[in-house]
């Protein structure tokens, strides 16, 4: 863990209603770089995804929801799809159309899960 992840998960999301900037091209690449190695960012730069696997339905399910208490302890809720063994997340600020800090705190805070 780098310190910038430390430091991510220390942090807590910020509410906004638009009222704040997505990030640049630089800045999601620098905080891409303190997410475990799955993370991605979508070819438009406005969502942020990783898939999970699981040996077992009941393990997915214990995954997703320690995920979405994160989520509404943030006040910061990713898109979830998830089956038998698999869980995707995806996070994207939806009110400034693109990613902000918000997204790499929450995903920060999903990595420590696994």
């Amino acid at each position: 863990m780098t310190n910038t992840q430390s430091d991510l998960t220390q942090s807590q999301c910020v509410p906004c209603e638009g009222g704040v900037d997505k990030n640049s091209k630089q800045t999601n690449l620098i905080l891409l770089a303190n997410l475990h190695e799955d993370w991605s960012i979508n070819e438009f730069a406005d969502k942020l995804q990783r898939e999970y696997k699981f040996k077992n339905f009941a393990k997915t399910m214990f995954f997703v929801n320690a995920v979405a208490h994160i989520a509404d302890q943030q006040f910061h809720h990713p898109d979830i799809k998830f089956g038998y063994n698999y869980c995707t997340i995806e996070y994207s600020t939806h009110s400034v159309d693109g990613l902000t800090t918000n997204d790499f705190i929450c995903a920060a805070m999903v990595d420590k899960l696994i």
